[in-house]
């Protein structure tokens, strides 16, 4: 396998997996195969993001084999093993990520630095893919041959990119020496990669069959008129060919288990090879664990949240259990789908429940006086689809909210289609919710397999890195300057003298402005002077905004963003000032730096620490 072959690992809340291509066949993407174990039901193209330690902290499994092999455990050895699961959300919800920043293990055993948890999981996925790559070539497939990709939310922080980036690295996929061998790709652009190309035998089109369809071709996107939230309209499905031209305009809303990423690109040319973002990514924490936290709730309301605390504590294995059976019931709700949903409660809590409460679970399930939610002799919990429905609720008006807001944007008027894809996106309710909504406005296409489009995307990222030709800043970065004090413009206690000269402090000198359209490439150039002729690095702090109307880096919303350092690394005997040119490019996924000694010509080591080391 030669240099530049391409493996991408979708690393999902709820369910993850990779994809590769080879250099000779790049367009040719070829899906993981079929991992062991699986649920009823439930497709195993990924296997589920579920990590399981030994008590002594050594990596035992992942996956199904890891959930599986927990499940099997005697009930007193599960509170002495680390059982971690969807713990990729602890990077969108921690404020302050650091090298030391802890995730706690879903039975809550213990925690671990979230470095090292993301570490064992990707080095799964290197040591997999790795010895499948071999079997199918059969030939000893090494690392350094491979340019891994790995999949983010776009909304993520910088500072979770970077963590993701030094789990890599400590999974052994490469290092900080060659850190082009591991690329960042944002999970709605990957999507948006794979959309383009979609062809009429990609998109899905097995519908009920006494629905009536309103064909694709009678709707002409046009402007976004406000939407009436009662609408109660046919379901439209589009069986189009996506016509790829340039101007074309398109949304991906990229639903998964633990947030939705939402990005509108256009087409810049004829073959529709690269792309430019018309709006900043954007999204929230409205995933299908929403969904999971609403089911959760409703436990707590029939049985106590004491006594569901108590049962996953005591009895976690069998918790898991429960929320197993949840999943695939879930996955079957449908609007059009008319008998209940039954979910099978573990006779290890219809157990605990009798010693705890002493009673019986169907009293509790009575008293809770729901009557779309009953007793089943069989040892079902039985929920109507208007119990179901409602427990989707909260998170689809969220999501339908999100992209209402995107669509009304002055900037995107015309937009051609809306393609849904994601994990989530398989869910009939939110396909319901989503056509029901927009359907009027633009075009909702659901491309088949659609949990797939961001893995198969990510390889194609990593064929063609450059693709998205132009994004969208998401904030305003900029450091602290000196600027000479402007009487009457700069605020009094701003003023500071130097040498005899007023200065005005703090002044927030921007790079880069929030929403700014930035190319690949594109370039901003700063030099700095070290303060001492023996100075060994310099250490700049940058600053960010979510507007680009601040003037000081003390004003309400500035926040420290990162720290830029500069390692001078030797000194020579000149008696002019050193000037060190700082290059960085905002136009990637991830932010960058570079720098010289202009005197000397020489490299200097540049790079951006976005983590934040204190104390937690």
């Amino acid at each position: 396998m030669s240099q530049g072959d391409t493996a991408a690992i979708d690393f999902g809340t709820t369910y993850s997996g990779y994809a590769f291509s080879f250099i000779h066949d790049p367009e040719e993407i070829h899906m993981m195969r079929k991992w062991e174990g699986g649920d009823p039901g439930i497709p195993n193209a990924k296997t589920p993001t579920v990590l399981l330690l030994k008590p002594t902290g050594q990596f035992h499994s992942f996956g199904y084999t890891a959930r599986d092999y927990y499940h099997d455990l005697p009930a007193r050895d599960t509170r002495q093993w680390l059982y971690f699961d969807k713990f990729k959300m602890t990077l969108h919800h921690q404020k302050q990520l650091g090298r030391s920043t802890l995730i706690q293990a879903a039975n809550k055993v213990d925690s671990l630095p979230a470095v090292t948890v993301f570490a064992h999981a990707l080095r799964f996925f290197k040591e997999h893919a790795l010895r499948e790559l071999s079997d199918q070539t059969a030939i000893p497939i090494h690392n350094e041959d491979i340019r891994w990709v790995i999949t983010v939310p776009a909304i993520w922080r910088s500072a979770a990119k970077q963590l993701m980036r030094e789990a890599a690295y400590e999974a052994g996929l490469g290092s900080d020496r060659l850190p082009q061998q591991v690329l960042i790709s944002l999970e709605p652009e990957a999507a948006s990669l794979f959309c383009r190309q979609l062809k009429r035998h990609q998109l899905k089109t097995e519908r009920p069959a006494d629905l009536h369809l309103t064909p694709a071709n009678s709707v002409k996107p046009g402007p976004v008129k406000p939407w009436n939230r009662n609408m109660q309209r046919d379901s439209m499905y589009v069986d189009a060919v996506l016509d790829v031209c340039p101007g074309q305009r398109y949304m991906v809303v990229d639903c998964g288990g633990g947030t939705v990423d939402i990005t509108v690109h256009q087409v810049m040319d004829l073959d529709g090879q690269h792309l430019k973002e018309l709006h900043r990514a954007t999204g929230g924490p409205y995933g299908s664990i929403g969904v999971d936290l609403a089911f959760e709730q409703l436990l707590d309301n029939i049985f106590g949240s004491d006594f569901m605390n108590h049962f996953k504590t005591r009895l976690p294995a069998s918790y898991v259990d429960l929320m197993v059976s949840f999943e695939a019931r879930k996955r079957h709700a449908s609007p059009y789908r008319c008998n209940p949903l039954n979910i099978a409660l573990p006779f290890s809590l219809i157990d605990c429940f009798r010693k705890y409460r002493g009673r019986e679970v169907e009293f509790a399930i009575r008293k809770h006086g729901d009557p779309h939610v009953r007793w089943s002799t069989q040892g079902m919990l039985r929920l109507d689809q208007e119990a179901m429905k409602s427990l989707f609720q909260p998170t689809l008006r969220a999501i339908i909210e999100h992209i209402e807001d995107v669509l009304i944007h002055p900037d995107l008027i015309g937009i051609d289609y809306l393609f849904l894809v994601g994990g989530f996106a398989e869910s009939p309710l939110l396909q319901q919710a989503v056509r029901t909504h927009f359907g009027e406005h633009v075009t909702v296409i659901i491309p088949q397999d659609v949990s797939l489009a961001i893995l198969k995307g990510a390889v194609q990222y990593g064929v063609n890195p450059h693709a998205i030709t132009v994004r969208r800043s998401r904030l305003t970065y900029g450091v602290a300057v000196l600027n000479r004090f402007i009487q009457g413009r700069h605020p009094i206690d701003k003023r500071v003298i130097k040498d005899g000269i007023a200065y005005c402090k703090d002044i927030f000198d921007k790079f880069v402005m929030a929403d700014q359209s930035v190319s690949m490439g594109e370039r901003v150039i700063r030099s700095y002077s070290p303060a001492r002729r023996h100075q060994r690095r310099i250490v700049l702090n940058v600053f960010s905004a979510d507007n680009d109307d601040v003037q000081f880096v003390t004003d309400p919303g500035v926040r420290l963003f990162a720290t830029l350092s500069l390692d001078l690394g030797f000194t020579y005997a000149v008696k002019t000032r050193r000037e060190i040119r700082v290059t960085m490019e905002f136009g990637d996924t991830e932010i960058r730096a570079s720098a010289v000694d202009v005197f000397s010509g020489n490299t200097i080591k540049a790079s951006f620490d976005f983590l934040d080391d204190k104390p937690q």
